[in-house]
């Protein structure tokens, strides 16, 4: 399925349709939403890697993601949410090897050994490890402290993004500040609708909470 906001393609229903026409006043961005397939993830991966952000399943709930080493981008996640550039975000990985976000500069060298074994034992899922940042993590990712936040998802739409497009992905949930996180779709279009350029219909959140 494929749902524009006005001025091409198929129609929402109800109030998603009005909320896509509001916002597209005020950002002027067409929205997709597509079922995660090979096409919509090639495309969602071409979108990533120029800098724009795109909506993505996970087991928790709906996130919003960008490239999170790329601060323009992180900073469109700021934008699309009209969250405070003060609340830090969590780093999706592209796998739970914390030896390679090292050699990628996510983490300092140095990992500390329990990080080790709750990864082994809690990843992929939904555990959220704080840990010293590395010297490729921006401040927009941060809001300047010395630590990142980092987990690896469970989700298999989440996983192959992520193995797509090869680095971590900054991905609060996929609403708008202070708003309920969504756990489907539709619920992401009723949100950001006008505001992103592409949503990856994977279903319901299995868990429907955020990570811990």
């Amino acid at each position: 399925m494929s749902v524009q906001s006005p001025g091409g393609g198929s129609r929402g229903k109800g109030p998603t349709l009005s909320l896509c026409r509001f916002f597209s006043n005020l950002f002027g961005v067409k929205t997709e939403l597509l079922p995660a397939d090979a096409s919509s993830l090639q495309k969602a991966m071409e979108l990533l890697h120029s800098g724009e952000v795109v909506a993505v399943p996970t087991e928790t709930v709906y996130g919003l993601a960008a490239v999170g080493l790329n601060p323009n981008a992180v900073k469109k996640v700021f934008s699309a949410k009209g969250r405070p550039s003060t609340d830090p975000l969590i780093l999706h990985l592209p796998s739970a090897d914390l030896k390679q976000a090292a050699h990628m500069g996510i983490l300092l060298e140095k990992v500390p050994p329990e990080a080790f074994r709750l990864a082994s034992a809690f990843w992929p899922g939904p555990l959220t490890m704080v840990l010293p940042r590395g010297p490729k993590v921006p401040d927009e990712v941060t809001a300047g402290l010395d630590t990142v936040a980092l987990r690896y998802p469970a989700h298999p739409v989440a996983q192959q993004l992520l193995a797509m497009v090869g680095l971590p992905l900054a991905a609060p949930s996929a609403n708008r500040f202070g708003r309920i996180s969504p756990t489907d779709a539709t619920s992401v279009m009723h949100e950001l609708g006008g505001r992103i350029p592409l949503i990856l219909d994977g279903g319901e959140c299995t868990t429907g909470v955020e990570s811990t």
